[in-house]
């Protein structure tokens, strides 16, 4: 090998095909058809299913000539039984591809599906990296959410019932063949989880922007998402029918996707998975509290990443110091949460503080932790729990 390369600016970067835009629902049909199944696996949730969107899903399924079986049996944060059901479903109904309709919880559960299906055994034996051998079928990914980025990761996040954690199931195999992102599905979303899935899509972007892992390509998607959120999001959450505040969301939430599946995350992610796992909290509102308190304890080693997060979120920081230009953002991402209704701590969403060393725990296990910028044990990891209580 030829002296003077630096191997560490080799990076790679991937993406489903991606049809982005109002009414681009309606090229689902078209999407498969092209990937040359017959019979499709729809995967939704019960909420999907009462807004109307799967019928309207159907409708061009049935345009385009294609069979389907509709399968929505799972919850908010979806369990390796759930996703041992959905194979069987698949098995048995000879299904050859999966349309993911929803947000995180459908798509990951769609994916976890079409990898048990073909690889088998069970969705706990791939927890972790790289541990899927064989391809997947064709996976075409709608969200409903702007937040969860799930239609463009290589991510799964499914809950062990077994111990009640969430298990990180990451492959390039999980990144769906096209995802189809149609704005107008936002506006049957409710004010609360408008401003969960907001905040969700800002913690990927803040820790994809900061993670070890983060490339050039990333970093571009990284803080246009952010700036994209600090000018959109309060807007969305305020109002359902602002439809130019749904796209620049959808598309916040796409381009914040791209850059954590690439880039990895953080702490944020360690810490927000045991409280979606055991306490099935919600993930979102998890991240956007824990967010502020993180990128407090990463500060010393984000100083000018965060200069840049806090200018792409409004703030001015000319002539401050690195160090008061960092804590800008950080004042930033607590003012845009207090303006949209998100609690301040973790003993809001009725937890108490002595499950702090199980929770940290976990989190220090969690393979989200190995791209964070500021190395982390278990007891850094509890004394942030603790500020966030």
């Amino acid at each position: 090998m030829q002296k003077g390369y630096d191997l560490l600016n080799i990076f790679k970067f991937m993406s489903p095909e991606l049809i982005f835009g109002p009414e681009a629902l309606g090229q689902v049909g078209e999407s498969l058809l092209r990937l040359g199944v017959t019979r499709v696996f729809v995967v939704s949730d019960i909420g999907v299913l009462n807004a109307g969107w799967i019928d309207r899903v159907l409708e061009h399924l049935e345009e385009a000539k294609l069979s389907y079986v509709v399968w929505t049996n799972l919850t908010p944060n979806p369990k390796d039984y759930e996703v041992a059901a959905g194979v069987n479903e698949y098995l048995a109904n000879q299904c050859d591809a999966v349309l993911a309709v929803g947000g995180g919880s459908p798509i990951d559960t769609g994916k976890a599906i079409a990898l048990v299906a073909t690889n088998g055994g069970k969705i706990n034996d791939y927890e972790g990296i790289d541990k899927v051998t064989r391809p997947l079928p064709p996976i075409v990914a709608v969200p409903t959410t702007a937040g969860t980025g799930a239609e463009v990761s290589q991510f799964s996040i499914i809950v062990d019932s077994s111990t009640k954690v969430k298990m990180t199931i990451i492959s390039k195999s999980l990144i769906p063949d096209i995802a189809i992102i149609d704005p107008l599905i936002l506006t049957t979303k409710d004010k609360m989880l408008t401003a969960n899935t907001g905040m969700d899509a800002l913690s990927h972007a803040v820790e994809a922007y900061v993670s070890l892992a983060a490339t050039p390509l990333t970093d571009i998607h990284a803080l246009s998402a952010i700036e994209l959120i600090g000018k959109n999001l309060r807007n969305s959450v305020a109002c359902n029918s602002n439809i130019e505040a749904k796209r620049h969301m959808a598309m916040a939430s796409l381009k914040a996707g791209l850059a954590f599946s690439n880039a990895i995350l953080g702490a944020v992610h360690a810490m927000a998975h045991p409280l979606g796992g055991d306490l099935d909290l919600p993930h979102g509102e998890a991240n956007a509290i824990l967010l502020p308190y993180v990128m407090e304890y990463n500060l010393p080693a984000c100083l000018n990443r965060y200069s840049n997060i806090a200018v792409s979120l409004g703030a001015n920081i000319n002539g401050l110091s690195s160090r008061s230009a960092a804590l800008k953002a950080i004042q930033e991402v607590r003012q845009l949460s207090t303006d949209i209704g998100i609690p301040e701590k973790l003993s809001n969403m009725g937890l108490k503080r002595d499950i702090i060393p199980y929770l940290s725990e976990c989190a220090v296990k969690d393979a989200c932790l190995i791209t964070n910028p500021r190395k982390a044990c278990v007891e850094d990891i509890a004394n942030i729990y603790s500020k966030a209580f």
